[in-house]
């Protein structure tokens, strides 16, 4: 199997001439960037604007109701860790605010000239955030797996195995996946 690069470098022909830099976003990134950017702004919103967007909350009706079941699922996403006062749910929510704005960054870097690449400087410095982007979110992903492990499964161990796969290592296991594509 052949795999397209992601990222072409065009040379000059003679020595004479300057070379132009350009990268061209696979379609698996730009797909991977339209799911995940806007659930990342939302799970976003529902850490960092919580307790008003959990269950009871003034805003948790319905944008955020699915967050009732994960919270139950995951307590880093619940009344536990919000009643323990848990910071990484919120720290945690602050790399995605910051990942997100990269991302956007990149994408605006590539798509915003209306032909789907970057170019010369811009394109060189959008391709490095891009990349900074998915180096934070998979190595932030890493940590919150880390994070299960060496707490005994505190936040996830009370899940059957069915659920555990189907509604959290599925889920979360897309973060580990697309963003290792992307580097």
């Amino acid at each position: 199997m052949t795999r397209k690069p992601n990222t072409t470098v065009t040379s000059p022909t003679s020595s004479t001439s300057n070379s132009t830099f350009t990268t061209t976003p696979s379609r698996l990134t730009l797909l991977w960037l339209l799911i995940s950017l806007p659930l990342v702004i939302w799970d976003t919103l529902y850490v960092l604007l919580r307790p008003h967007t959990m269950p009871g909350g003034a805003l948790h009706y319905p944008l955020w109701a699915p967050y009732e079941l994960y919270g139950r699922v995951d307590y880093v996403y619940g009344w536990k860790a919000w009643n323990e006062q848990n910071g990484f749910t919120a720290a945690q929510g602050m790399m995605n605010a910051l990942e997100t704005v990269m991302y956007l960054v990149y994408a605006w870097g590539v798509l915003g000239g209306g032909n789907g690449k970057g170019e010369g400087r811009r394109g060189a410095t959008v391709l490095l955030v891009g990349f900074s982007a998915a180096v934070m979110t998979l190595s932030k992903t890493v940590l919150y797996w880390l994070n299960e492990y060496y707490s005994g499964f505190d936040n996830i161990g009370h899940n059957s195995t069915f659920d555990l796969i189907l509604l959290w290592i599925i889920p979360n296991g897309a973060w580990l996946v697309f963003p290792s594509v992307m580097i």
